[in-house]
């Protein structure tokens, strides 16, 4: 059974995507477009050269007709965020490159799980659901994926352990509105506050795990990172295939991904982050995790956030 790949945009983020996929074995068949076709057949040789130590995968170069049959189109095409932008004010530009790419992409590949990785990636996730026609559950955006892996990477640093005995996620939109929704947060299965009282040894646990400073933290590092080397793209690539992971497994698997809302926790017609579970067939479902009203309040606030970037934007 082939697992086909089309990555549109072979930018730093598309190309790292396809890298990733390729050394790890997550696709037979990656189809990388890119409006720069020379950086499109550059980025996939560079790769294609190195697969005789991975494991088997044909990777090139193409048009919007080679992503037929695609089980997966990831959409990273977008204008860069650059130091000191917020990924909102890219809006309006990557919206219309989006809308120009839909009719295209869609007409060769109808029946694959798209996930939307260009930013604002919540409101491009949004676009793409409304104008593209497709079932919602083949409809995702990467979210606050990136975002809950930086939450527990970071947290995993403070207990000084395994960043896979580490359950917490990052709620709300891809940016600044986003938060932590502590109440669910936990290591080990135990309550994330309660954690370090529960250790006989006590000796590295310090400092104090607050709560505002990790939230601080995970909402900067993009930018900090932005002014540090001029972009993001390998956690986010690894998040990425992460997803592309799951599609192709037989099992669904709970994240944290962005999809059309429909009334859960009271909010409608917006695209944010909540928990999901994703699978062969894109969304499964969403997983109604128990908040405080506090929490529910700040999700609220990240969708009005969101909501009026969409009125601001042609659609």
């Amino acid at each position: 059974m082939g697992k086909k790949v089309t990555i549109i945009g072979a930018g730093s983020v598309g190309s790292t995507i396809a890298y990733t996929m390729a050394v790890n074995g997550i696709a037979t068949e990656i189809v990388m477009i890119d409006i720069n076709e020379a950086k499109a057949m550059g980025e996939a040789l560079d790769i294609r050269q190195g697969v005789p130590f991975c494991p088997p995968v044909s990777i090139y170069a193409g048009g919007y007709q080679d992503a037929q049959d695609s089980d997966i189109v990831i959409l990273t095409s977008g204008i860069a965020r650059k130091p000191g932008q917020t990924r909102l004010e890219l809006a309006q530009v990557n919206v219309d490159i989006t809308k120009s790419i839909i009719p295209q992409i869609v007409k060769h590949a109808p029946n694959a799980v798209y996930i939307i990785v260009a930013n604002p990636v919540d409101i491009l996730t949004y676009v793409f659901t409304k104008v593209s026609g497709l079932p919602e559950k083949q409809v995702i955006g990467s979210g606050t994926i990136l975002d809950t892996a930086r939450l527990r990477a970071r947290i995993a640093e403070y207990y000084n352990i395994n960043q896979q005995n580490v359950h917490a996620y990052v709620f709300g939109e891809h940016g600044d509105t986003s938060f932590v929704p502590w109440s669910m947060a936990t290591v080990s299965n135990i309550a994330i506050d309660k954690y370090s009282q529960s250790l006989t040894n006590t000796d590295f646990v310090e400092p104090k795990l607050v709560h505002s400073e990790v939230e601080t933290y995970i909402r900067k590092s993009g930018g900090k990172i932005i002014e540090r080397k001029g972009a993001t793209f390998y956690a986010v690539a690894v998040s990425v295939c992460h997803i592309c992971k799951c599609v192709f497994s037989g099992a669904d698997t709970a994240m944290t991904v962005s999809s059309m809302m429909h009334g859960e926790y009271g909010i409608d017609d917006v695209c944010l982050s909540t928990l999901s579970l994703v699978g062969p067939d894109g969304l499964a479902s969403k997983v109604i995790a128990p908040l405080t009203e506090e929490e529910t309040a700040l999700l609220h606030k990240s969708a009005d956030s969101l909501k009026a970037v969409i009125a601001g934007i042609k659609l």
